[in-house]
């Protein structure tokens, strides 16, 4: 299995403001590819602290299960 370094696209739309964060103009008005990119940079490290914190949950979750397994 690969390990993922962002989450998995959302199925809905995702809940982003109408003017953007980087240019400071609207969404709708042009393409913010560039854009996107310097967002996506400026939040890899708070990427990085989510997916390190979900791995954290799983190993934890899977040493629970071995323990209870263990107990029974």
């Amino acid at each position: 299995m690969t390990e993922r370094t962002r989450p998995t696209m959302a199925s809905h739309s995702l809940d982003l403001p109408a003017i953007c964060d980087v240019c400071g103009k609207g969404r709708s008005t042009r393409r913010h590819m560039k854009c996107s990119q310097i967002r996506q940079r400026r939040e890899g490290d708070k990427w990085a602290a989510y997916m390190a914190n979900v791995a954290a949950k799983r190993a934890l979750s899977k040493r629970t299960i071995a323990r209870r397994g263990d107990s029974e």
